[in-house]
């Protein structure tokens, strides 16, 4: 009796935790798509999620990753989205470009705070956690990226040693390209230019790069 009354407590904290957890979520989700992120405070986000700032402090450390909780989710989902996208493409540049192409999108929709993700994602602190969420995210994009192309260069014959090395760098020159399109309206670089458009020669060049390299060895 008393193990089964400890476990109803712990389902019941356990229920609670994630009540707040879903409260915080929403709350920043909504904050920051009102607002932006420079618009929003944390105090903010605690009033509309109805809960004290302390608390809110105990499920994320900072604004940051209050943002990087939020944007996992709008990241995972265009991975999912690309995924889809790219098994009915027949080539390689249109099956990657397929996989970024949600994440553009996705962008678009409010630039500053995907800068404000992007610029969480890299430079924010090793131990948060849902920075490290946002990173093995993108080593799944970079992975589907190099899956693809290694199944594409095994369909033309190609199964060398290398190729499943040189398809990993392949992603991560993908991923790099893709992050300089997403921060572009921050830099101000190549103005009047269409970046879904150079990102999409840009990962033209990184495949051919990849089959050419393949040839040569």
């Amino acid at each position: 009796m008393v193990a089964q009354a400890r476990s109803v407590h712990v389902t019941r904290r356990q229920r609670k935790m994630h009540d707040k957890q879903s409260r915080i979520f929403d709350a920043a989700a909504a904050m920051f798509a009102e607002h932006g992120f420079d618009g929003t405070t944390t105090q903010q986000i605690s009033d509309r999620a109805d809960i004290a700032a302390g608390t809110l402090f105990r499920y994320a450390a900072s604004k940051g990753e209050l943002l990087l909780m939020v944007y996992n989710e709008e990241l995972r989902t265009a991975l999912e989205d690309g995924a889809a996208e790219a098994r009915a493409r027949t080539d390689s540049l249109t099956a990657v470009f397929a996989m970024v192409r949600p994440l553009l999108r996705t962008a678009e929709q409010r630039p500053e705070n995907t800068i404000a993700y992007q610029r969480e994602l890299l430079f924010g602190s090793p131990t948060d956690k849902y920075r490290s969420e946002g990173l093995a995210l993108v080593a799944r994009l970079e992975s589907m990226i190099a899956e693809r192309l290694v199944a594409d260069a095994r369909a033309r014959g190609i199964d060398a040693g290398p190729v499943e090395e040189q398809a990993r760098l392949a992603g991560r020159s993908v991923f790099a390209a893709l992050h300089l399109a997403l921060v572009q309206p921050s830099t101000g670089a190549h103005p009047g230019h269409d970046a879904m458009a150079d990102l999409r020669s840009q990962i033209a060049q990184i495949i051919a790069g990849f089959f050419t390299s393949l040839g040569r060895q």
